[in-house]
């Protein structure tokens, strides 16, 4: 069974820092392409960035320079590391993997 937990998310200040991990089991990672979303309350899907099984990386244009997206395989972690964080990164935050995806974690930038 394939399962994905995310987890890091929380309260920061516009300008601050957090990472997302998404923790993976059930499938072999490393032949996975990886993938982070985010719902924004009263808004849809938003596709947020890839970690294709190659290695290449791929962000949406509202994130790239301020998140990126690195692995563990030994781990069978990804990471989202967000800098700059702005009111607008307010949102639930989910990874996926082929079909399956996590349960979220929550992302709020408030002062």
């Amino acid at each position: 069974e394939v399962q994905l937990v995310e987890s890091g998310g929380g309260l920061v200040q516009p300008g601050g820092s957090l990472r997302l991990s998404c923790t993976a089991s059930g499938f072999t990672f490393r032949l996975s392409g990886m993938r982070w979303f985010r719902q924004a309350p009263g808004k849809g899907l938003e596709w947020v960035s890839t970690l294709h099984s190659s290695g290449s990386k791929y962000y949406a244009n509202s994130v790239a320079g301020r998140f990126s997206i690195s692995t563990d395989n030994a781990k069978n972690t990804v990471y989202l590391q967000m800098n700059n964080l702005k009111a607008e990164d307010t949102a639930v935050y989910t990874c996926t993997a082929g079909d399956s995806r996590g349960q979220g974690t929550q992302v709020t930038v408030s002062s």
